[in-house]
């Protein structure tokens, strides 16, 4: 028997973002809607006919009203959400870490790369923060280039500029690696 894959909309930045759980935790946060396809999901996952729309499971989660506050630009932890997250031990272990980055300050690569203990890694870590499913909970958002600029984010620079906005990280400039908008 698959999986049941459950679905909720948020509204944040005025646009919608999506979450994905199973009845074990959050899978995937994904933003805007046409970036599906981008974020590694299977086209079948994500056709509405494959999808169970239950706010009640979300709200069980605790994750909505956490990303409503976020999105207010209240400091919160995601911490207790229950997290059903798909990845190879090194991507996991780089996604934890993220979780280790303080509302409001900003880590570079290097920085997350020492923290799992593979100072040697960073550009590994880049790869697998690119592969980051649950953005915003487990906040990639906070890791930025050694020089100080913003690089790479799946919603592109500015977007990642809005998002650190929100956390009071307003010093950042949208200057980074524009290519690198997965």
């Amino acid at each position: 028997m698959a999986t049941k894959i459950y679905r909720q909309t948020v509204i944040g930045l005025n646009q919608p973002w999506t979450l994905l759980a199973s009845e074990h935790g959050i899978s995937q946060l994904i933003y805007p809607p046409h970036l599906a396809s981008v974020a590694g999901l299977d086209q079948a996952i994500t056709d509405n006919e494959h999808m169970i729309e239950d706010r009640s499971l979300f709200v069980e989660f605790g994750i909505i009203d956490l990303l409503e506050q976020y999105f207010a630009g209240l400091p919160v932890s995601f911490d207790k959400v229950p997290l059903d997250l798909k990845g190879t031990p090194f991507q996991q272990s780089v996604w934890m870490a993220l979780s280790q980055i303080p509302h409001g300050e900003t880590w570079t690569y290097k920085q997350l790369a020492n923290t799992i203990g593979k100072p040697s890694a960073i550009r590994a870590v880049g790869t697998a923060i690119g592969h980051n499913p649950v953005p915003i909970v487990l906040p990639c958002h906070r890791v930025v280039g050694s020089n100080g600029t913003l690089t790479g984010f799946r919603g592109g620079l500015q977007m990642k500029k809005d998002i650190l906005a929100l956390e009071g990280v307003t010093h950042m400039e949208a200057i980074g690696h524009e290519r690198f908008q997965f």
